[in-house]
C-alpha cells in the first residue's frame, strides 16, 4: 500500500494533456473493455430472468462479441424490434419481457451463434 505522501503527491493536472484524472479513467475502461472482449467466446446467450425483479420477467444477452458503443447501437434496435425497454449493464443486455424468440431471429440474422440458455 503506497503511503499518504505518495497519494497527495501524484499529478492532477498538465498543460499540454488537462485534467490527468479523466485519462487514467479512460485508460481504466478501455482496459476493462478489452479484457471482456477477450474473455467471450464467441457465443450469444440468451436467458429469461426474473431473480431480483419482483417477479417481472427479462431476456437477457450474455456474451455479444462488440464494444460498448456498438453494444449499445445493437440494444437500441433489439429494443426497437420487440417493441419494448431495456438497458445495458456491464456488457449484457437486456430486454423487458420474454422475447427469446424473436431476439434469436434477428440475431441469426446478423450473423451471431445464439443459444438458448437457463430455463
Amino acid at each position: 500500500m503506497s503511503s499518504l505522501r505518495d497519494q497527495l503527491s501524484c499529478k492532477v493536472y498538465s498543460t499540454e494533456t488537462g485534467d490527468m484524472r479523466k485519462h487514467d479513467e479512460n485508460d481504466a475502461q478501455k482496459t476493462q473493455e478489452a479484457a471482456r472482449l477477450a474473455s467471450l467466446d464467441g457465443i450469444v446467450r440468451l436467458k429469461r430472468e426474473t431473480a431480483g425483479r419482483k417477479g417481472k420477467g427479462v431476456t437477457t444477452l450474455h456474451g455479444i462479441p462488440l464494444p460498448d458503443d456498438e453494444l449499445k447501437r445493437l440494444m437500441q434496435a433489439l429494443k426497437k424490434r420487440c417493441g419494448s425497454g431495456g438497458a445495458l449493464k456491464d456488457g449484457v443486455v437486456e430486454i423487458q419481457g420474454d422475447h427469446r424468440d424473436t431476439l434469436r431471429a434477428e440475431l441469426e440474422k446478423r450473423g451471431y451463434t445464439v443459444k438458448l440458455a437457463g430455463g
